[in-house]
């Protein structure tokens, strides 16, 4: 009987053998290093010193630097006496390290309310003996300005991350702020205001701006009562929002008298030689072709005046 021949072992189950000193722990060294290129990086920690303002970007979770700002002087902001003590208060307190309030800044276009943040911003840091003079570089003031996009709402958790325990105060401020129908990032931000395991900093306030005082629009809030089973909680999640700001500020359209105020503010700051008695009937006629009177519409009639007489309009700042 014949013998059998033994088979020899299977490929498909022989493993090769590396020798020691081979090339497998390079390969495994090169993999982690691709890997680890892959993942995202740690967001390096801000340099909260070389500025007073920053911008947030969050797909890189980062705090861009702002070396000017665009702003006015609290003086040329006419017609908004009242609303502008407040904040200016209410932010006194904050860097102080007292308690202050969220502020929402609601209202007509053009009144102003952006540029009074940014107003009372560069002042409270002057006040509180600060070497950096009102809008200029440098980042020697206490209290820093954060701005953060409406889109980008829903990133707040990050931007509370990387300002929480920094030995400064954030003012973070949302220029414009509004949802619309089907948004649930308003969600985010009823957490930081109020709500959240963690909630807001104490080294951080939230400012924004809106044309609504309920940061949606009137349509959106009929639509909500009438498609809801329960029309009132409905309504009332999305409304609430608004309740999250200890502070409403509203901003109005300006009388003619206050208008003309704005314009003459302008002409004498920048120092454009122009007769007053032309002045004021060439800027409400330009404020009717506007078919608005506000602080916009005075700022873009002395641009428009000082650009016919030849004079710079030296910054301000």
């Amino acid at each position: 009987m014949a013998k059998r021949r033994p088979k020899p072992p299977s490929k498909a189950f022989s493993r090769p053998r590396v020798p020691d000193g081979s090339g497998g722990g390079r390969s495994v060294e090169r993999i982690a290093a691709a890997l680890e290129r892959l993942a995202p990086s740690a967001p390096s920690a801000p340099d909260f010193a070389s500025a007073d303002a920053f911008s947030w970007h969050p797909e890189e979770r980062r705090l861009l630097p702002v070396r000017k700002v665009n702003r006015v002087e609290m003086s040329l902001l006419k017609g908004i006496d009242r609303v502008r003590d407040v904040l200016l208060e209410n932010t006194e307190r904050f860097a102080r390290g007292l308690p202050a309030n969220n502020a929402l800044l609601w209202g007509a276009r053009g009144m102003g309310k952006s540029s009074l943040v940014k107003a009372v911003h560069a002042a409270v840091n002057a006040a509180h003996g600060r070497r950096k003079a009102v809008g200029t570089g440098g980042g020697d003031g206490l209290l820093k300005l954060v701005e953060i996009h409406r889109e980008d709402i829903e990133s707040l958790p990050d931007l509370m991350t990387l300002t929480r325990g920094a030995p400064y105060r954030f003012i973070v401020f949302c220029d414009d702020l509004s949802f619309e129908a089907e948004d649930t990032s308003y969600k985010s931000l009823k957490a930081m205001l109020e709500g959240g395991i963690e909630g807001r900093p104490d080294n951080v306030v939230f400012y924004a701006t809106s044309n609504r005082r309920h940061l949606m629009a009137r349509d959106m809030v009929e639509n909500e009562r009438s498609t809801a089973i329960n029309p009132g909680e409905a309504v009332e999640e999305k409304v609430s929002l608004s309740d999250r700001f200890g502070l409403w500020l509203g901003f109005h359209r300006c009388s003619q008298d206050e208008f003309l105020a704005m314009v003459d503010g302008y002409v004498a700051h920048f120092r454009i030689p122009f007769a007053r008695e032309r002045l004021h009937p060439e800027a409400l006629e330009w404020a009717t072709t506007r078919g608005a009177r506000s602080g916009r519409v005075a700022w873009q009639y002395v641009q428009d005046l000082a650009g016919r007489l030849g004079v710079r309009l030296a910054n301000s700042e």
